[in-house]
């Protein structure tokens, strides 16, 4: 056994290189477990600089100064901000009050729809099925809007910290944006020297990252209005929200859509019950889905989601339990991260004789 642990520490860890990269990745893995909550600012900051770095550039490439060019998208992408904020946000708020006001109508319309079910399909439903299913939606209601409003009295308390980030990640992603090269070259001061293979999995996880970070942008952008556009033609009640919802829920591959499409589902039951309408909208918003898995991030993600999708679903689940919202943010980028580590990892008895060699991938 000790033999078998030491011939693979040879293998893996005999270039120094290596042992630099995996310490340099435990360093950074390991503030960002202890420190989330407290870093949360700086990776805003980070996100949005990533975001707005390719129309800096652009800017730059035009002949603009880069200070000039930083502080011109900013105040630009600040002034959609405040519009969206103080535009949307009022009307998905009122529409949320008005689901949690609309639930006992809702639970009324649904149990006349499920008590004809007996009388339909005798032999699949029962009388105390039934009975026993409203009781179980009754309650799950009722937790739901005491939720809501304890979520909502808890937020008040955050009112600060909240006021404190918009003050203080605008600076961060002005100075972070307009400093950026002295910044990576300050950092790069305390990364040892001969880290060629840390250098070389930096370089092709930057670009995936920021690649990654505004194609996820635009996709969440495409399918929002996609999606209000068919819920709104169609007549559905709160179409802001819930392609509001839709729109997040590609933060979260696979899982999100699956996740969403039971709110709309049950909004679309209590509004039209078990009629046509009610079948098109499903079929109509499976199609939207289809696009965006088959068409949309194909085109956005074409070189950075180069996963298996239960790649994908594992590490979202891994993520998410370690860093929380941000871990299911940055899911995709991070196992492109371990990818691209695993690839360019030292194998001192690659070539070994009489070692079996798998075929590369």
């Amino acid at each position: 056994m000790r033999d078998i642990i030491r011939d693979w520490y040879n293998r893996n860890f005999s270039d120094p290189q290596a042992v630099i990269l995996a310490l340099l990745l435990l360093v950074v893995f390991g503030l960002l477990w202890l420190l989330g909550d407290i870093l949360a600012p700086v990776v805003i900051a980070l996100v949005l600089s990533y975001l707005l770095e390719g129309v800096v550039s652009t800017m730059q490439r035009w002949g603009a100064p880069r200070t000039l060019s930083v502080t011109f998208v900013l105040l630009l992408f600040m002034t959609v901000m405040l519009v969206v904020l103080f535009g949307l946000l009022p009307v998905l708020s009122q529409q949320v009050t008005q689901i949690v006001k609309e639930l006992p109508r809702m639970i009324a319309t649904g149990q006349e729809q499920l008590l004809r079910l007996p009388e339909l399909y005798p032999d699949v439903f029962t009388v105390d099925q039934i009975n026993e299913m409203i009781g179980n939606v009754r309650a799950e209601a009722g937790s739901f809007g005491q939720n809501i409003l304890s979520f909502s009295i808890a937020r008040l308390g955050n009112i600060m910290v909240i006021m404190v980030y918009v003050v203080l990640v605008p600076f961060m992603v002005f100075f972070t944006l307009k400093d950026k090269d002295q910044l990576l070259s300050w950092a790069g001061k305390f990364v040892p020297h001969r880290s060629e293979l840390s250098f070389q999995v930096w370089r092709e996880v930057d670009q995936k990252i920021a690649n990654y970070i505004r194609g996820k942008f635009v996709e969440i952008c495409i399918v929002w209005v996609v999606t209000y556009i068919v819920f709104a033609v169609m007549g559905l009640n709160y179409s802001l929200l819930l392609s509001f919802l839709v729109g997040l829920s590609v933060i979260i591959p696979y899982v999100g859509a699956v996740a969403v499409t039971v709110p709309i589902a049950l909004i679309a039951f209590f509004q039209w019950g078990f009629t046509a309408k009610f079948g098109y909208l499903l079929v109509v918003y499976q199609i939207v889905q289809v696009l965006d898995g088959n068409v949309l991030v194909p085109l956005l993600f074409s070189e950075v989601v180069n996963l298996h999708p239960l790649a994908i679903i594992v590490a979202v689940l891994f993520f998410g339990g370690l860093f929380g919202f941000w871990g299911i943010f940055f899911a995709i980028p991070l196992a492109t991260l371990i990818q691209a580590v695993l690839n360019a990892w030292p194998k001192a008895n690659r070539a070994k004789p009489g070692v079996p060699q798998l075929p590369a991938s």
